[in-house]
């Protein structure tokens, strides 16, 4: 293979890539976005389903919106959150289909 055939990831693109993969090694943040794939769900209704304390549901859901993965919509008196990018959980959903081989032992395609 050609030395000038190769090229790498661009560092600004890395870095803003690392800073997701980071943001997703979060089990509460993958609930959250899984959760927000099939409903739309206020903060207490997250933390009902989650088990988790409403600050902690209102923090985590901070993160995910800085990062433009979820959005929300005030009704009423609740701010209801829904994905906003639904091709992260692709990248989701792939990884916990690899997870499943990892943990079967099995190789790709088996």
């Amino acid at each position: 293979m050609k030395q000038d055939s190769i090229h790498l990831i661009d560092e600004k693109h890395l870095k803003e890539s690392q800073k997701i993969f980071k943001l997703l090694s979060n089990p509460t943040r993958l609930q959250m976005l899984h959760l927000l794939e099939q409903k739309r769900l206020n903060v207490k209704e997250i933390g009902g389903i989650l088990n988790v304390e409403q600050s902690v549901v209102s923090h985590q859901l901070a993160h995910l919106k800085k990062f433009q993965l979820v959005s929300s919509e005030q009704i009423g008196k609740a701010r209801y959150y829904q994905l906003n990018d639904p091709h992260i959980l692709d990248v989701v959903n792939e990884t916990i289909a690899h997870s499943d081989h990892v943990m079967r032992g099995k190789k790709h395609g088996e």
